[in-house]
C-alpha cells in the first residue's frame, strides 16, 4: 500500500532535519525508503541514484524527489522534494536574518574570522576530492589546466563550461562505455509541462513587475542548470555571479553565507537563501531558493522519460567528462578568489592547514565548522 502524501511529507521533513553530510544524505534516504518503509526496492532506488548523477543539481534532493514520483507521481515528487529541503530553508532563513542584525558585533566578527578560513579549506578539500575522482587521463588534466588559464584571463565560468563541452567532443577519442539499461517508468508529461509552465510564468511576471528579482531568479537558474557533479560545483558559479557579476555581496559576506550553509541540513546550494535574503529580503530568499533548486528538478523528472538515450549518448558522455574536468579548475579558482579576500597571518594559515587536513581525512564538515567556530572565539578575539 502506497503512503499518503501526508506520510511522505512528514517522513521526509523529519529526514530533512538531520540530513547533514553531503553524499551521505543519499544513504539516509535509502535507509528510510528501502530498508525501513519498503516503499521502493533496492534496484529501483539505485536507478534513481544513477539518474541523479547524470543531471545537474543536488543529487540527494533529486533522489528524494525520485522516491516521491515513484509512489505518488508528480505531486508525490514535489511533496518529498519540498519536505526534504524545508528544514534547511527555514533554518538558513533564520540564520540569515540573525546574521544581518548581528554581523557587526565583535563576537560575531571573531566567529566569522575563523569560519571564513574554514570555508576556504572546504572549497580546497572539494577541489582535491573532485580532482582525484575526475582527472584520470592527460586529456582531462589538459582540459582542467586550460579552463584555469581561461578563468585567470577573466572568461566567464559559464563560457568556459560551454567551451569544454564542445571541445571534449574532439578531444576524447575513446568510445564511451555503454551503461546498463534502466527500467524507470515514464511519468506524466502533462504534469512536467505544468511544472515548467509555473516556473516560466513566475520568471515572466518578475520580468515585468520586479526586474531585480527577475535577475536574481535568472541567475539562480543558470547556476542550477550548470551544476553537474553535485551541489559543490555550484559554488564557483555562485561566487562569480553573486560577487563579481551582479555584485550583490562581497567575497567575505559570501563566505559567511557558505559557512552558515554548513551548519544547516541539506545541500550547500541552500546558500542561495542567504544571498537572496541579504540582497532583497524575505521574498528574495524565497525566489532564490526556488530557482536554485527547481529547474534541475524538472530536468531530473524529464530524464526519467529519456534515461537510456541520455546515459548512452556519446555526445552527452564526452561533454559531461569535459564539464566535470573543467569544474576542477573552477573549484581551484574559487579557492583562490576566496583566499585573497582573507587577511592572512600565521595563525589563520595554521588554522587553514589544520582544517584542510581533518576535512581530507573525512571528518564530518558539520563537526569541523562547529568546533572551528568555538576555536575562532579563542584565536581571533
Amino acid at each position: 500500500m502506497h503512503p499518503t502524501l501526508f506520510d511522505l511529507f512528514f517522513s521526509f521533513l523529519k529526514l530533512g532535519l538531520t540530513a547533514f553530510g553531503g553524499p551521505a544524505m543519499v544513504a539516509y534516504i535509502r535507509e528510510l525508503a528501502v530498508q525501513k518503509k519498503g516503499w521502493v526496492d533496492q534496484r529501483t532506488f539505485n536507478e534513481g541514484v544513477a539518474l541523479a548523477q547524470i543531471v545537474p543539481g543536488p543529487i540527494a534532493m533529486h533522489v528524494a524527489g525520485f522516491v516521491g514520483v515513484k509512489l505518488r507521481g508528480i505531486v508525490g515528487a514535489i511533496t518529498t522534494y519540498v519536505a526534504f529541503a524545508l528544514p534547511a530553508f527555514l533554518l538558513m532563513l533564520f540564520l540569515s536574518a540573525l546574521y544581518q542584525k548581528t554581523s557587526n558585533l565583535p563576537q560575531v566578527i571573531s566567529l566569522f574570522n575563523g569560519l571564513k578560513v574554514i570555508v576556504v579549506a572546504i572549497v580546497a578539500n572539494a577541489f582535491l576530492s573532485f580532482t582525484k575522482s575526475i582527472v584520470k587521463s592527460k586529456v582531462e588534466f589538459l582540459i582542467a589546466l586550460a579552463s584555469f588559464i581561461l578563468l585567470l584571463m577573466g572568461i566567464s565560468p559559464f563560457l568556459v563550461l560551454i567551451f569544454c563541452f564542445l571541445f571534449s567532443q574532439a578531444l576524447f577519442k575513446d568510445k564511451p562505455i555503454s551503461l546498463e539499461i534502466l527500467h524507470t517508468q515514464s511519468i506524466s508529461l502533462t504534469g512536467l509541462l505544468f511544472l515548467f509552465f509555473i516556473l516560466f510564468l513566475g520568471l515572466i511576471l518578475l520580468y515585468f513587475f520586479n526586474p531585480n528579482l527577475f535577475q536574481l531568479s535568472l541567475m539562480m537558474v543558470k547556476i542550477n542548470l550548470f551544476a553537474f557533479g553535485g551541489a559543490y560545483t555550484a559554488l564557483p558559479l555562485m561566487l562569480h555571479e553573486v560577487v563579481e557579476n551582479m555584485k550583490l555581496l562581497d567575497s567575505k559576506t559570501f563566505m559567511d553565507g557558505i559557512a552558515l550553509g554548513q551548519v544547516t541540513p541539506g545541500p550547500i546550494l541552500i546558500t542561495a537563501t542567504f544571498v537572496g535574503y541579504l540582497a532583497y529580503g524575505l521574498f528574495g530568499a524565497i525566489l532564490a531558493t526556488i530557482y536554485v533548486f527547481a529547474p534541475s528538478f524538472v530536468v531530473y523528472l524529464l530524464s526519467t522519460k529519456i534515461a537510456d538515450r541520455i546515459r548512452n549518448n556519446p555526445i552527452f558522455l564526452k561533454g559531461k567528462r569535459g564539464i566535470l574536468a573543467s569544474f576542477c579548475a573552477l573549484l581551484l579558482f574559487a579557492c583562490f578568489k576566496l583566499g585573497i579576500a582573507i587577511d592572512w597571518n600565521i595563525i589563520k594559515l595554521l588554522f587553514f592547514v589544520a582544517s584542510l587536513l581533518v576535512l581530507y581525512k573525512g571528518i564530518n564538515i558539520l563537526y569541523v565548522v562547529v568546533f572551528g567556530g568555538i576555536l575562532s572565539f579563542i584565536l581571533f578575539r
